[in-house]
């Protein structure tokens, strides 16, 4: 059976081809976790929460989600394993930028009825040809359907900067989304032959943007893939592309390519240890508390 790709393996490829092979060939787990990944993961749980609650009746109070929204952070937070990569920036700045986030997401779409939730974090799994010699997953945000009977693909980003509307419209992502609600089992779910938007919100920014995609361009989306999807299956070479972005590397300090730019003192690059060896030098700091389920997230909205 073929292996599963996504759109992060798949972005991890065509950034990097080390850091993919240290995470999805080697499966080595990730040393830390950088302050950003770690503050979106936060506010993805409480809109998702926060939709769970709203399709149940309820309506909490913008005081009573940024609370909860504290209280993940608090339990979650290990300063061993999440690292703060710009100079100068504190956990409070970080911590006040998800707020801002989960703020600006409620003043818009407050009373929560301009839409219907249909699904709240799917896992979509899907092929790009009709044999399944090319099989993709992935998660999707929020799917809803919308006053005139669209479906919106919604994602919510944290990043702080907004993509050109061209960026957009090349986006990989949501287009591969769409493919996977409109064939099969999802497409007989959501409705295969009804039109679908493709919504980004950009939580810090308060800002939305939204696109489409025609039957060509999603033909064209699944080709380009499954060409990018052969590269990865016939390289035998997996060479690093040090940057800027070595500083958010999860194997920076494993990495020789990244000590450079990253600053990271290492005693032996991981390509260069034993399996074992490269297991315990990348294995993270034990965290306080397991991490709570993603369907039995630590708080309610109503207690």
């Amino acid at each position: 059976m073929s292996e599963t790709y996504s759109h992060s393996r798949l972005s991890s490829f065509e950034t990097c081809p080390r850091k993919f092979q240290y995470r999805y060939l080697w499966k080595l787990p990730a040393e830390s976790e950088s302050i950003e990944a770690f503050v979106g993961k936060r506010v993805h749980e409480v809109l998702e929460r926060l939709h769970r609650v709203v399709d149940r009746g309820r309506l909490p109070s913008l005081p009573r989600v940024i609370e909860r929204y504290h209280q993940l952070f608090d339990d979650a937070y290990d300063s061993r394993v999440v690292r703060i990569v710009r100079e100068g920036m504190t956990t409070d700045f970080y911590r006040e930028v998800g707020e801002n986030c989960l703020a600006n997401y409620y003043h818009d779409h407050y009373p929560f009825d301009g839409d219907e939730t249909l699904a709240l974090e799917e896992h979509v799994r899907f092929s790009l040809d009709r044999e399944g010699r090319y099989r993709m997953q992935g998660f999707v945000d929020r799917i809803a359907r919308a006053k005139d009977g669209a479906i919106e693909i919604q994602d919510y980003k944290t990043s702080a900067r907004v993509p050109s509307r061209t960026q957009i419209a090349e986006d990989r992502q949501l287009a591969l989304y769409q493919i996977a609600i409109q064939q099969g089992k999802l497409g007989a779910r959501f409705g295969a032959d009804r039109p679908v938007r493709l919504v980004w919100h950009f939580l810090r920014q308060g800002k939305t943007l939204v696109s489409t995609r025609a039957p060509v361009q999603l033909a064209r989306l699944a080709e380009q893939t499954q060409r990018l999807i052969d590269r990865i299956r016939g390289a035998t070479d997996f060479p690093a592309r040090p940057g800027p972005l070595c500083g958010w590397c999860e194997y920076r300090r494993g990495c020789d390519a990244s000590a450079a730019f990253a600053g990271a003192p290492h005693a032996q690059p991981l390509a260069e240890m034993p399996a074992g060896a490269v297991a315990r030098a990348t294995k993270p700091p034990r965290s306080r508390r397991p991490a709570a389920d993603r369907d039995q997230l630590a708080f309610r909205f109503g207690s």
